[in-house]
């Protein structure tokens, strides 16, 4: 690929519920998402993985998952825990665990890996995971060679709404924005809610523009091509 700025549009959290699933794949089929991030443990993970079949453009890629914290009343807090961020032996047996549910569903290799919250950013669980990646050849987020863009996400750092950075106007703005290479762009479109999340009414919002022709039309205005992690 020849392009200067090429664009992976990851949608994470795919196979945690069929509305997210739904919005992933309507992301891609009528938007500009290119790859997903599966989420093993949740019961809709065989549906995502069965229906990421029919559009085989799809990059799918490990989301591994370790927990989930949300900000209340000032302080973050623990909603579910998987395995101990701290302890390596135990994450270590997570991944493999997960790795494994991952192609036994989607009967192939993830084509990347990134984590839930990002925990991968913070030892030991960047060791295992980058080990993990490199012994299947595929990209690690935040890796080197794939810049990070989480500029479009609809909450603050203390969960606060912001929906005003996830409009199809501000995602055009970051289009045009977009360095020389290749950059990631995340987001978390769903068709509805129907999951318990501190990341929910957002979604619907993050999906109608993902979905606008807009975008796509700056796209071809910037000349982005866009890509996924199995094209690098």
């Amino acid at each position: 690929m020849s392009a200067e700025r090429r664009l992976i549009v990851n949608a994470d959290d795919f196979g945690r519920s069929p509305a997210i699933n739904r919005g992933i794949l309507r992301g891609h089929r009528e938007g500009i998402v290119t790859s997903t991030s599966l989420m093993v443990r949740y019961e809709a993970a065989a549906q995502a993985a069965a229906q990421a079949r029919a559009c085989p453009q799809l990059g799918v890629g490990l989301h591994l998952d370790l927990g989930e914290w949300e900000h209340r009343d000032g302080e973050w807090h623990s909603v579910y825990d998987v395995a101990s961020t701290g302890d390596q032996a135990a994450v270590e047996a997570e991944l493999e665990r997960q790795l494994g549910e991952f192609e036994r569903l989607v009967g192939a290799p993830p084509t990347h890996i990134d984590s839930h919250q990002h925990v991968h950013r913070d030892e030991p669980v960047r060791s295992v995971a980058q080990c993990a990646a490199q012994a299947l050849g595929v990209p690690l987020r935040h890796a080197p060679g794939v810049r990070y863009c989480g500029a479009f996400y609809g909450q603050g750092r203390r969960g606060e709404p912001l929906h005003e950075l996830i409009g199809a106007d501000t995602l055009i703005d970051l289009l045009g924005a977009l360095p020389r290479g290749v950059v990631e762009l995340a987001c978390h479109p769903a068709e509805a809610v129907d999951f318990e999340s501190s990341y929910a009414a957002e979604r619907p919002v993050e999906l109608r523009a993902l979905c606008d022709p807009r975008v796509r039309a700056a796209l071809r205005a910037h000349g982005i091509e866009l890509c996924s992690f199995r094209d690098l």
